[in-house]
């Protein structure tokens, strides 16, 4: 069997034997628009995925088969690599999305207690969408902002020296 390094990608996007996805229209227009851009670059399974996420939130399972099909990868791999990384997901994220860092810093001034207090203020454990869909509640292992701890981000603003005071207005958006 070739490494990944020596497989070639499929030269056409609309090969016959690619697998079809049963999505909405849309959302099939913008993987292949993500393949298409990246299939032929080398190492072009990591921006396919962040451009598919970029595209649309998340990576459908369904498209698995696809976006290893046009790499000539398995779907194994390409299942690996979207469950490893934590930037992607494989379900539509919530409205808004909170991300609280679970780096050693943060945790050394109070992130326990803030993870603890955002949980039972957004009504959503950790790793999860709330059902309503307005809010999602994730880790992340270091936001860069170690001298301001604990920090999270709100829709990708970062936030530091987050009480819970301040986790409250920082979420108020967030509707029940």
């Amino acid at each position: 069997m070739a490494s990944m390094r020596e497989r070639a990608p499929r030269a056409d996007a609309a090969d016959a034997a690619a697998p079809a996805l049963d999505l909405p229209p849309e959302i099939v227009a913008a993987i292949d628009a993500a393949i298409s851009a990246h299939r032929t670059r080398p190492g072009a399974l990591l921006p396919i995925l962040h451009d598919v996420t970029a595209r649309i939130g998340y990576v459908p399972p369904a498209a698995i088969a696809s976006i290893a099909h046009a790499l000539n990868l398995s779907r194994a791999e390409v299942a690996g690599v979207v469950s490893y990384y934590h930037d992607f997901r494989d379900a539509p994220p919530g409205r808004c999305i909170v991300k609280v860092c679970r780096a050693e810093a943060c945790q050394a001034v109070g992130a326990d207690a803030l993870v603890e207090h955002a949980c039972t203020r957004l009504r959503v454990a950790m790793h999860a969408t709330r059902d309503d869909g307005a809010v999602s509640l994730e880790p992340v292992y270091c936001l860069g902002n170690c001298a301001l701890g604990p920090s999270i981000t709100v829709d990708g603003k970062l936030y530091g020296r987050v009480t819970p005071e301040r986790f409250d207005r920082l979420v108020a958006q967030v509707k029940p």
